[in-house]
């Protein structure tokens, strides 16, 4: 069998997002608190965000923060629609995430070059997946779908294409340690950094806070895996 090639997201791409280990997923209700909460998350140590397209601004958010923070590696998430695929490369994303597996969303990030990790959770999805070239896939929704051992026997068929997973949904402080240990993982997502209540109460020093403290367990156990 010929090996899958990764055609969905760029190498480039895939680097920054392994280096990161995480990446916050903010819901934005105010242009306001874009700048804000990027830069408690930086001050922390949390150098990626998915933006979910679940507010009217989001898009807005975005650009104010590529135009000003462009350290960050920025992605969309909750992407459902070709439109929004397009409407995400305009902006300059570095990257879109979907809960499901779409083949003509994944044919649309392909068209306008903006790498797409698609949502998966049975094998069936990781197969339509790699179908469209896809490699980097997002694991959701982790938590209630069994979390890594769920994960761990169902990629078990596939190991050989060495298929990594960002998984979200239910990730929180105490089982993110679950998933970053696995070689599976290549970062995890989770909203409980910077919560939705979080950003609109305007709590940078607590949102800073949860991202040195991810980020501090990201970089212990990388280095105990190089031991």
């Amino acid at each position: 069998m010929q090996p899958i090639t990764q055609k969905a997201m760029a190498p480039d791409i895939i680097k920054k997002v392994d280096d990161a280990g995480v990446i916050a997923v903010l819901v934005i209700d105010e242009v306001k608190h874009a700048m804000p909460v990027a830069k408690a998350l930086l001050a922390g140590g949390v150098s990626a965000i998915e933006l979910t397209l679940r507010t009217p601004v989001a898009w807005e958010a975005a650009k104010a923060i590529k135009d000003e923070l462009p350290e960050i590696t920025l992605g969309f998430g909750t992407v459902l629609t070709v439109e929004q695929v397009f409407n995400a490369a305009k902006v300059g994303a570095d990257f879109a995430v979907a809960p499901g597996c779409n083949p003509r969303v994944i044919a649309a990030a392909q068209d306008c070059g903006l790498s797409f990790a698609p949502g998966v959770v049975t094998p069936t999805d990781i197969e339509m997946a790699l179908e469209q070239g896809c490699r980097v896939l997002k694991y959701f929704p982790a938590e209630t779908s069994g979390g890594m051992m769920h994960l761990t026997n169902m990629v078990a068929p596939y190991n050989y294409l060495n298929l990594k997973f960002i998984p979200l949904g239910g990730l929180n402080i105490n089982n993110a340690a679950n998933y970053i240990k696995s070689p599976l993982i290549t970062a995890i997502g989770g909203s409980w950094i910077a919560k939705q209540e979080f950003i609109k109460g305007e709590q940078w020093t607590t949102i800073t806070q949860n991202a040195k403290e991810i980020s501090q367990l990201i970089r212990n156990i990388r280095s105990n895996k190089k031991d």
